[in-house]
């Protein structure tokens, strides 16, 4: 077990019965090694655990915010609660936070930890979809948690959603140098956004990256800055936007959520030209960068559940993006299980699959 790795925690209230929870700051790393720090929640049953009990632990990778401080889940109010999205009638918040199914979790004596990924709440540019850089966040908060009097077990499953599944995935096949004494049970990733799977499948990419005309959305937007942050010696954001959406980039990525950012695009796009061009002789590298920062590029060292959304096709990411992960993942030797829910979009999955993945964990740990 690494030593240190919690730099520091409070109390945090929380309207979950039976629980106590913290926010935590604690070291971490990106793909290449460099270090980091990065926040989240920890929040385990209040009840005292026995002298032998190890508790299963379950950490969350949560989805798409924002590439910076205004996207940070532990940030927003009463953040150690059921998951909240920004779509829900009724809604008042800019982003999705909070874990799904989380008061089962602690009622069934889980700990649960919930990183908020590096350069969200901490220094530097988030380094949005890199999943493998996202996933080592996601581990290392589990060593905080096993710093804290709550009976962490050194055994747990990974759990995400959207971007999340992606990192969710990525646990899956972190080196043993990663996980340091940890071992990973099962994840679950719930319509995971894999950059290589998108590469690999152009559904809905091709218009925004070939014409100008075209706002991206800022997801797309988010995923080109996200990988440049995590290659700045190999990329510029100068082969992929123009000078307005260089511009747009230096002020809005830390203060701007992800739908905010979309609107701000549009709107830029239409009066001021085109934010995005693409050279094309730089797009080898691009194309690079995203494989290695993705999932299914080694074989899992643990069982994956995934949870695909099949309403409108996939209705943030292409259900044939979540396949071709599955398919990628599978040919590299990895148990991979999936299960379609046609009923359910995009942002109704987690809170309709969340059971079905408990459950599934549960069975992990036996």
């Amino acid at each position: 077990m690494p030593e240190n790795v919690l730099l520091e925690h409070r109390p945090l209230d929380t309207h979950l019965h039976g629980a106590r929870a913290w926010w935590v700051r604690y070291r971490s790393h990106d793909l290449h090694g460099n270090s980091t720090e990065s926040t989240g929640f920890i929040v385990a049953p209040d009840a005292p655990a026995s002298a032998a009990e190890q508790r299963r632990v379950m950490t969350w990778c949560h989805g798409t915010t924002a590439l910076g401080d205004a996207g940070c889940p532990s940030a927003q109010p009463n953040p150690v609660a059921e998951l909240r999205t920004y779509f829900e009638s009724g809604s008042q918040t800019q982003i999705d936070y909070g874990v799904p199914g989380i008061q089962q979790f602690i009622d069934e004596g889980w700990v649960v930890c919930a990183t908020d990924y590096q350069g969200l709440g901490t220094e530097g540019r988030h380094q949005y979809t890199v999943n493998r850089t996202n996933a080592i966040d996601a581990v290392r908060i589990v060593h905080a948690a096993r710093e804290l009097p709550i009976a962490a077990s050194d055994r747990f499953g990974a759990m995400g959603w959207s971007q999340g599944g992606g990192a969710a995935a990525a646990v899956a096949e972190l080196s043993e140098e990663d996980f340091a004494g940890l071992t990973p049970v099962g994840v679950v990733a719930m319509s995971p956004g894999v950059p290589i799977s998108a590469l690999r499948v152009p559904t809905g990419l091709g218009a925004a990256m070939t014409s100008g005309a075209v706002p991206p959305d800022g997801h797309l937007f988010m995923n080109l800055a996200g990988i440049q942050a995590a290659f700045p010696a190999e990329l510029s954001l100068s082969d992929v936007f123009t000078e307005v959406g260089v511009r747009i980039h230096k002020e809005n990525w830390n203060t701007q959520p992800v739908h905010h950012l979309s609107d701000i695009l549009e709107r830029a796009n239409s009066h001021e030209g085109p934010v995005m061009s693409i050279n094309t002789e730089k797009l080898p590298h691009w194309m690079k960068a995203m494989t290695e920062a993705s999932a299914s590029r080694d074989v899992a060292r643990c069982p994956v559940w995934v949870a695909i959304d099949a309403q409108h096709d996939g209705s943030v990411i292409p259900v044939s993006w979540q396949e071709q992960y599955i398919a990628d993942a599978r040919a590299l030797g990895g148990d991979v299980t999936s299960v379609t829910y046609p009923d359910d979009d995009h942002f109704s999955l987690p809170q309709r699959c969340v059971s079905d993945a408990r459950t599934w964990l549960t069975e992990c740990y036996n």
